[in-house]
Formats: structure tokens, C-alpha cells, sequence
């Protein structure tokens, strides 16, 4: 499951601004045996661009086109994993497979380096400020042995920052070479403000970020863990959505689903369901009134077929939704958004009580329920790969970054990269454009 991603020459990145930094020069043999996992050399990279259109512009330059690290194990390391200890912690909100990468990394750091010394960061950065009360687990292979088939976090998670020179010493006070963040868009932020502070402080520690975003909103990464999950436990939700509105004359399901600032769990489970009428998605506006607009569309679906499934993802319409108080932010400076799901529901209500027509209208928000679930299969494998390549990364000496997915391999992809610019759904995208054609929705309900 993927999600074509476009950007125009301003946007793309140089060679480099795709460099990973290091803390020295890796001078220890790797423990991690040849024959099981293939050896990364420098020359191993995986090109940003594989079109030709895109190359060709290096190569007519006589100049190399820009190219992510690849991932894996390398043949030196810079940490003698006798010596090392590490920490984990799991920020923002929950989400499917994070006990998986806990697992992994743990597992890996363990039997494969030789690590001994592995603590785990209770409720997310509260847990690694200064003075905090609480205090980490050593998280060890019988610890985690079953973590895999849980939901949530075992380590717990919280929002908001913290103090960046506390936590620092917190490393270093618990001897820490190396830290672990699972974490979003906010997590990643904290983890590249720890990662330079250390560097400032020119402190041997590697800090790694293994991406997590339910709405899969991280730029330069092909997913993130935990989504396609996600779309799986939302298409069940549909299923049931269409079977009520089926049951009713002029039913309607209606299903909030995940999404902040991007549509990509409502898109791609109304693709995958294919039984969805009408997705609507933050990065495209629509009207409620007037002769095109949802309302109006809506009417027109019922009248012909009787039954409506519609979709909408938490960030979509805010424009509309009615309520024009102080804007509220949580713990992480995140805007806090209007229920769009229930303003719907509403509007709807009205709409055909305004016209004498009969409407019954079935609404589901399943989307605690869906972050809360252990990860599927795809997620499952995809979350032991990124816990492995992790481990490799830090081993070797690299920070400040994440492990990600590109081009069907995994890289190295620099923090502030990945940070640097949203993630959304193209409007005129071959991803939407399939919404459109499934549907059956116009390509704009604005007036």
C-alpha cells in the first residue's frame, strides 16, 4: 500500500541535504554474521527520483542525481556493543505495531550486537526529562517476548515537550550511547532538537527515529507503521457503514476516520473498500449548500440508489464547521479540531427534515479503536524491518535521523528532511483520482 508522492523542483532536495552525520569513524567489526544479513557499503544508495525525467537533468549536468543511504547492516561499527547502553521511548498518539518496533529493537540490539543494557522511557519524553518520576524499565528478550501481539504501547506515551538540556543529561547520567524514538511529526521535532543538543555538546550519542504517523503525513517515506493497519480496520468499519445504510430507505453511514491534515486512511479505505460514495479529505475543500454542493450531491446519490456510504476524515471541511471560538491547542501545540463527523451528521439531519424526506443516518467513529490495535500483518513485518534497521544505523554510528522506505528499499532519511514539509493527498494525483472514480463523487462540490 502506497501513496504516489509528487514535489516540484523547489521543494526537492539537494545531495546534500540528504547526507546522514555521524559520530566518528566506525572502527569495531560488525558482530552481525555475513551470511545473514547482506553488508552496506558507501556505495549502496537508493536514487531519490527513478523516473527518467527526473535524471535526466543530472546527467545532462554531469552531475550525480541525488540518492538516500541505504540501510542495513555495515562491515565496522562505531559503538563496542559490549560497552553500549540504549534507551527507548514511544511518543504522540497511539498507534498499531509501536510494541513491534520496541520488540525488534530490543531483540536485535540483544542477540545480534550483543547489547546488554537496554532502558526503556516511561510515557514518552516526561518520562526522559530531568527529575522525572518516572522511572525506566530494563527492557530485556523475556520482557518483550509476546509484546508483538498487543495493542498500544507497553512503554506508555505522552504529548507535549520538554526541557532539551534535560533530557540531554538524562543520557548522560544513565551512560546512554545510543536513543530510540518512535514518535510522529512532534516526536521527531523533539528527537532533532536532543539529537543537536548533543552534537553541540559533542557527546558520543546517536539518536534514531523510527517514523510513526497514523495519518501518514511524514515527507521522503513511502509509509509509515501502523497505517495499513489502519486502512484495514477502517474498511471493516465501512463494511458495516454500507450494510446499515443498505438495510434503511435513504440510509446513510457515515464513518470519521483519522486524518488531521491529511486524508490518506479515508482515501485509500474507500479504495479499498470500494463501496464508499463520497471521501472527503482535508487537501480538498467542498460546500454544504448551493446546486454543487455535498448536500445536493448527497440527495442525488439517494434518490437514485437509495443508500449512501460517506467518509470524511477528522480534518476535512473545519472551515464549515460551525463554532467560531478561541482556537484550542493540546499538549504538543496541535490545533484542536472541530468534529466534523458529528457537524455532518447534523447538517444532514436538517437537510432532509428541511425537505419532507425521510433519511436515517448511521454515524461511526471508530478511530480510538483503530490506533489501539495490534498491528496486522503487513505492519507486523514492516515494523520488524524498521526495529532492525534501527539498531544497524546506531550501531554504526549514525544520527539524527529516521529509517524510512523508499523506492521499494530501506534508507536513511536526515530528521529535518522528513520533518521539514507535510505529507498530503494530491489533489491531482493518480491516488485521488482513483477515489474520484470509485466514488463516483464529482471532482468538486464547491457551490
Amino acid at each position: 500500500m502506497t501513496s504516489v508522492q509528487t514535489h516540484d523542483d523547489s521543494s526537492r532536495p539537494a545531495a546534500k541535504d540528504l547526507e546522514i552525520p555521524r559520530l566518528g569513524e566506525a572502527t569495531h567489526p560488525c558482530p552481525v554474521p555475513a551470511r545473514v544479513e547482506r553488508r552496506v557499503d558507501a556505495g549502496d544508495r537508493v536514487l531519490l527520483d527513478t523516473t527518467v525525467g527526473g535524471i535526466r537533468r543530472y546527467v545532462e549536468a554531469g552531475e550525480m542525481p541525488p540518492s538516500f543511504e541505504a540501510a542495513g547492516p555495515r562491515d565496522r561499527v562505531f559503538f563496542d556493543p559490549v560497552d553500549l547502553s540504549c534507551g527507548i521511548l514511544t511518543c504522540g498518539g497511539l498507534c498499531p505495531g509501536l510494541n513491534n518496533v520496541v520488540r525488534a529493537i530490543v531483540l536485535e540490539l540483544h542477540y545480534a550486537y550483543g547489547v546488554r543494557r537496554i532502558l526503556g522511557f516511561r510515557y514518552g519524553y516526561a518520562g526522559l526529562a530531568r527529575g522525572s518520576i518516572h522511572q525506566p524499565i530494563a527492557l530485556t528478550p523475556s520482557l518483550v517476548e509476546n509484546l508483538h501481539e498487543q495493542g498500544g504501547t507497553m512503554l506508555g506515551s505522552s504529548r507535549g515537550p520538554q526541557d532539551v538540556g534535560g533530557m540531554v543529561d538524562t543520557l548522560v547520567e544513565r551512560g546512554l550511547g545510543a536513543l530510540f524514538v518512535l514518535g510522529g511529526d512532534g516526536g521527531l521535532h523533539g528527537a532533532d532538537e536532543i539529537a543537536a543538543e548533543v552534537e553541540r555538546r559533542r557527546l558520543p550519542i546517536s539518536v534514531i527515529g523510527i517514523p510513526k504517523t497514523i495519518d501518514n503525513d511524514l515527507q521522503w517515506t513511502t509509509r509509515s507503521f501502523g497505517f495499513a493497519t489502519a486502512v484495514e480496520a477502517a474498511r471493516d468499519v465501512i463494511s458495516t457503514a454500507h450494510v446499515e445504510a443498505r438495510a434503511a430507505w435513504n440510509g446513510i453511514g457515515l464513518v470519521k476516520l483519522m486524518g488531521r491534515h491529511s486524508g490518506f486512511i479515508a482515501a485509500h479505505a474507500a479504495l479499498a473498500s470500494s463501496d464508499v460514495n463520497f471521501c472527503l479529505v482535508p487537501e480538498v475543500p467542498f460546500s454544504l449548500g448551493g446546486r454543487k454542493g455535498f448536500l445536493a450531491e448527497l440527495e442525488r446519490r439517494l434518490a437514485e440508489k437509495r443508500h449512501a456510504v460517506v467518509v470524511v476524515a477528522e480534518g476535512a471541511g473545519q472551515d464549515l464547521v460551525a463554532g467560531s471560538g478561541p482556537e484550542q491547542r493540546d499538549a504538543s501545540g496541535n490545533l484542536k479540531l472541530k468534529d466534523v463527523g458529528l457537524f455532518l451528521r447534523e447538517k444532514i439531519a436538517a437537510h432532509f427534515a428541511g425537505r419532507g424526506l425521510e433519511a436515517t443516518i448511521r454515524y461511526f467513529d471508530p478511530s480510538y479503536t483503530i490506533r489501539s490495535q495490534p498491528a496486522g500483518a503487513i505492519d507486523a513485518e514492516y515494523c520488524l524491518a524498521l526495529g532492525h534497521h534501527a539498531v544497524h544505523a546506531a550501531l554504526s554510528g549514525r544520527t539524527r535521523m529516521i529509517v524510512g522506505s523508499w523506492n521499494t528499499r530501506f534508507v536513511h532519511v536526515p530528521i529535518g528532511l522528513a520533518i521539514g514539509k507535510r505529507r498530503q493527498v494530491d489533489p491531482l494525483g493518480e491516488d485521488w483520482q482513483r477515489v474520484l472514480e470509485s466514488t463516483g463523487q464529482p471532482a468538486s462540490m464547491v457551490g
